[in-house]
């Protein structure tokens, strides 16, 4: 019998989300109060709706950050870690004949950019401490480089990425992007890829993840930053994103319906153009959580998107602290289907 493999989309059911919380030994030292009160805002809306698994160097400083909270939800895995970025370090789950099976890939700090090795081991960890179900699998990936990041999916076998991130040479160097295809497609259960081959954002370090460009909502639905300044400099490159988007079609070859989200007011820090974008939204139980970035660009991002999610409450968290590490909401975030945690 053949492997029946399903890659969730983010609106599937959830069972928790994982954060990484930032600590002083990261480069969040300078800024570690502002960005810890972005993270205990984060946490307090997803505790709400789902568990929360915290992955900490120490506990009880959390605690002490998150203060009255509803700590039945809450999962704390204490480990060394190098940075914050659960969606490129935390464990991809798939279901294999419906049973959840969680890719440990390597993660190797974008491309070797940055210090990896503790957070490399993160989603290995969490394995040997029982943090997952005995029911879920969980699959060392080695030698493959992906980040949570770089992948869209619908649940229904497409997969949204681009070739800027998956092709670039500084992770996967031996394949190329019909090999990288052929493998997305047999671990992901996927019938078929879209490629976007144009994006991109001022300050990004992840070589344009697709979170950060566009986005399923449903299997009909992108979102996607669009950009109408002619002065700004990802005009082109955002136009011809938007173009491609349209070429694309759904499964029964009908053109998507494509939301479009404002491109963020530009954010500067110490000299650098930020990479804040409205695209890195993440979708939980009951909510849409979005970035914030305390402008009258957040309310146009946040009425587009409730259009969309009718049914879910479009939640919105200030997000400037955290865009001074060159990431965002859904970067922070890693959520696992039901039936994992």
């Amino acid at each position: 019998m053949n492997e029946r493999i399903i890659f969730p989309a983010e609106w599937y059911p959830q069972s928790a989300v994982q954060l990484t919380w930032p600590h002083a030994q990261t480069d969040w030292a300078p800024i570690l109060d502002e960005v810890t009160d972005c993270f205990v805002s984060i946490a307090q809306e997803i505790v709400k709706r789902e568990k929360l698994l915290i992955v900490c160097v120490d506990e009880a400083e959390v605690r002490r950050r998150l203060g009255k909270t509803n700590y039945d939800r809450i999962i704390f895995r204490e480990m060394e870690t190098n940075d914050t970025w659960a969606r490129d370090h935390g464990g991809i789950t798939v279901l294999r004949n419906g049973k959840p099976t969680v890719y440990d890939f390597v993660f190797n700090g974008w491309g070797m950019r940055f210090a990896a090795n503790y957070d490399n081991l993160i989603t290995r960890v969490l394995a040997q401490t029982n943090t997952f179900n005995k029911d879920a699998d969980v699959v060392n990936m080695q030698p493959i480089v992906l980040e949570g990041g770089s992948l869209e999916s619908d649940g229904k076998g497409t997969l949204l990425t681009t070739v800027e991130c998956l092709a670039s040479v500084n992770r996967n160097e031996y394949l190329n992007k019909e090999q990288l295809e052929y493998h997305l497609k047999d671990l992901f259960g996927l019938e078929r890829v879209l490629w976007i081959e144009n994006g991109y954002l001022a300050g990004d370090d992840t070589d344009s993840h697709i979170d950060t460009l566009a986005r399923f909502c449903d299997e009909r639905t992108i979102a996607y930053i669009q950009c109408t300044d002619k002065n700004d400099e990802h005009f082109e490159e955002l136009q011809a994103m938007e173009m491609e988007l349209k070429t694309f079609r759904t499964n029964d070859e009908k053109p998507y319906q494509l939301i479009p989200l404002p491109m963020a007011d530009k954010v500067i820090w110490e000299g650098e153009r930020l990479p804040a974008t409205y695209a890195n939204f993440l979708i939980i139980n009951g909510a849409v959580l979005l970035p914030f970035y305390l402008s009258d660009k957040d309310q146009i991002a946040q009425k587009a998107l409730q259009k969309t999610f009718p049914d879910r409450e479009i939640i919105g968290i200030d997000c400037r602290a955290l865009i001074k590490q060159h990431g965002s909401l859904h970067c922070a975030t890693m959520q696992y289907p039901e039936g994992v945690i």
